[in-house]
């Protein structure tokens, strides 16, 4: 049986598409193996290229590959594969460069370079590519939280971002697609479905008369299906219409991850941002008022070009005003092509690097209030997870509709239920609750043939 190893740089979406792909090569009979344990056949590597560091580890992987099996086929896809195809090329022992499209052609170029063992270059320009690429994945190893992507590319053109180069334009699925999608993995036994992509929230833009909204009100439809996540949205994409079906919605997760950036006007304008810092603040407000205890956590650069003191402070109180569940910090990092990278003002490593401690303490603090809100309230949580503490006694942990993670006692009969759990003791991370009641679980329904 022939064999394949993978290994997946970067994001969320990345992951989702190496699993697309595991789906094309199970097809064909092949057995997928451990990248860093087991000589394989054939090694797809799917590339980063958010910042200079993430080309760097993409070609240290290729060449790990390479010495691996210098027999095997080494295929080349994502990002980094979709900016520097000719890079990768030179990169001695590289079969084959497929970028963020025509993945579905895998096998079909596999095939070929393994009859005539010549390396090709499939990557053509993104820009011109205006249909969603259609991979499936019915099956994911966690099976309480299945990711379903809806929406591929970018039209925001951050300063600080290469996304738009490396994905495309925004480009989304067809809703019959993703609603045939989602039965299916209902029908799989999921429970709750992570609705994922590039720029989420454009999702319908280039669609007539669909939009996000009603992707989720037809979505919240489907029986069987007890969750709906978010995976990230914009601010300036969360209209009245989706404010309204959150509000409205028994399914909707009350959490939403809302990139935020900088909490300075002067710095999201150099950022290209398309909102102002009272715009974000009326938004969160509507939210908050539509979905009572929602949680919203968030994206934050620190040391943007120019970044003042003064500015970092305001972004702090901001935050602080905010309220945010948690919030993941980053420094500001220089990527090669975009416009930031060219920007005068480059702030100093050192005075990042304490801005960023200073972000991830109020983060910490932040997360710790909201948690502490919700002790002694009950929760609906799925178990995804059996630990066996130092005393012996078996726990399960899985995450509230809020974002909670929560460790309950319990044998492993509730691995995988939807539990009614109150919690206990908050904390940062993780809090204690104790079971109140196992929910009634509705049964997948059946495939129509």
């Amino acid at each position: 049986m022939p064999s394949v190893a993978f290994y997946t740089l970067g994001c969320k979406v990345n992951f989702y598409d190496t699993e697309a792909m595991w789906q094309l090569f199970k097809k064909e009979g092949y057995e997928q193996v451990d990248f860093e344990t087991t000589t394989a056949d054939v090694y797809v590597i799917n590339t980063c290229t958010v910042t200079n560091t993430g080309d760097k580890k993409s070609r240290q992987i290729i060449r790990r590959a390479v010495r691996r099996n210098p027999d095997a086929v080494i295929a080349v896809t994502g990002c980094y594969a979709q900016t520097s195809p000719a890079e990768i090329m030179e990169i001695e022992g590289v079969d084959l460069v497929v970028g963020t499209q025509d993945r579905d052609k895998l096998m079909t170029y596999i095939g070929d370079i393994q009859r005539d063992r010549k390396p090709m270059n499939a990557v053509r320009n993104i820009m011109k590519t205006r249909e969603f690429e259609e991979l499936d994945v019915p099956a994911f190893a966690d099976r309480t939280r299945a990711f379903l992507k809806i929406q591929e590319g970018c039209n925001n053109f951050c300063t600080f971002c290469i996304i738009p180069w490396s994905r495309g334009l925004s480009r989304s699925r067809d809703p019959e697609s993703v609603l045939n999608q989602a039965r299916q993995l209902v029908a799989s036994g999921y429970k709750e479905i992570v609705l994922t992509g590039i720029h989420t929230g454009g999702y319908g833009d280039d669609l007539e008369g669909y939009r996000l909204a009603n992707l989720l009100e037809d979505l919240d439809k489907i029986d069987g299906l007890e969750r709906i996540r978010i995976s990230s949205i914009e601010a300036s994409q969360i209209d009245d219409h989706v404010i309204a079906v959150l509000n409205s919605s028994k399914k909707m997760c009350r959490h939403l991850h809302i990139p935020l950036q900088a909490g300075d006007d002067a710095i999201l304008k150099r950022m290209r941002r398309k909102y102002t810092t009272a715009e974000f603040a009326e938004k969160i407000e509507k939210i908050k008022k539509a979905m009572p205890g929602v949680a919203i956590t968030t994206d934050v650069i620190v040391g943007f070009p120019g970044e003042t003191e003064e500015q970092f402070e305001n972004g702090y109180k901001f935050m602080e005003q905010i309220g945010f569940s948690e919030m993941h910090v980053f420094p500001y990092s220089k990527r090669t092509g975009t416009p930031a990278a060219r920007m005068d003002d480059q702030v100093d490593e050192e005075v990042k690097h304490e801005r960023v401690h200073k972000l991830i303490d109020l983060s910490e603090k932040l997360q710790a209030a909201y948690s502490k809100q919700w002790e002694g309230r009950e929760l609906d949580v799925i178990t995804e997870r059996v630990v066996v503490g130092d005393d012996g006694k078996t726990r399960l942990a899985g995450y509230s509709d809020n974002y909670l993670l929560i460790e309950i006692e319990g044998d492993e009969s509730l691995y995988r239920k939807h539990c009614r759990v109150r919690l206990t003791k908050s904390g940062v991370n993780e809090n204690a609750g104790e079971l109140v009641e196992v929910l009634e679980v509705k049964a997948p329904v059946a495939l129509q043939a």
